[in-house]
């Protein structure tokens, strides 16, 4: 673990939580992938948010893939949606005295879809989430021995519940932002699907399908986070 990070408990689980000196009153909620990775190992990203004044917590929450589903290998009875909404969030509200709006979230691959699916479904909660290599079609990985199959009956049970299906033509968060390169082969569908929706109904969006550099693109999301958030306080002033 870097230097800045802790490990925390919230609501009974464990979380890697990032508060360094002189802080803005905002935090990133960040929800990770199927392979389970912390940003609190990750110096290139510990850096980007030290230098945006960025506090970030990161919930581990197993193959749970971030949904409004029982999920065994999470919780018994609450589900990883509702952990965030319910447990997580007022836990970085109180902790650390923010005001509204003032709570990105944003993930990668299973936590990239679960990150936009939430904002999709609660844009008065979260106004900023952003994706790297979101899964946004995780019914391709039902059928592979992930929670998945237990979580949803079918396949296409679970496609309803995706990202993009929970997109309201009313209402969205207006800050969103996804990236996936063109050489991924397991999500460039799904965030070549997205941009298309999303420009078709008029969604305001950033979408980079074309840059392949990880490394610049967790810089280009923190600083599109750092951005976004700065803008909300200002639009509540």
């Amino acid at each position: 673990m870097l230097e800045g990070w802790t490990h925390a408990t919230i609501g009974a689980k464990p979380a890697d939580v990032f508060d360094p000196a002189g802080a803005l009153p905002q935090t990133l909620i960040y929800l990770h992938s199927l392979a389970e990775e912390s940003p609190a190992t990750d110096a290139t990203f510990t850096a980007l948010l030290r230098q945006h004044r960025l506090r970030c917590v990161a919930p581990f929450g197993g193959r749970c893939w971030w949904a409004d589903r029982p999920c065994a290998e999470f919780d018994a009875d609450l589900t990883p949606e509702r952990y965030l909404l319910d447990v997580v969030v007022p836990w970085a509200e109180a902790a650390w005295q923010l005001g509204p709006k003032a709570v990105a979230i944003g993930g990668t691959e299973m936590g990239g879809q679960g990150a936009l699916r939430l904002a999709f479904k609660h844009p008065a909660r979260f106004a900023v989430a952003a994706s790297m290599s979101g899964a946004f079609d995780c019914q391709d990985w039902y059928g592979r021995g992930t929670p998945l199959d237990e979580m949803y009956a079918s396949r296409e049970r679970c496609r309803l519940d995706t990202a993009i299906l929970n997109i309201d033509g009313h209402r969205w968060p207006p800050h969103l932002w996804f990236w996936c390169a063109p050489t991924d082969a397991a999500c460039y569908r799904g965030n070549d699907r997205l941009h298309e929706k999303l420009s078709a109904m008029g969604v305001p969006h950033a979408a980079d399908l074309d840059t392949r550099d990880e490394g610049r693109m967790v810089a280009g999301m923190l600083a599109f986070v750092a951005a976004a958030l700065a803008a909300e306080s200002k639009r509540l002033m």
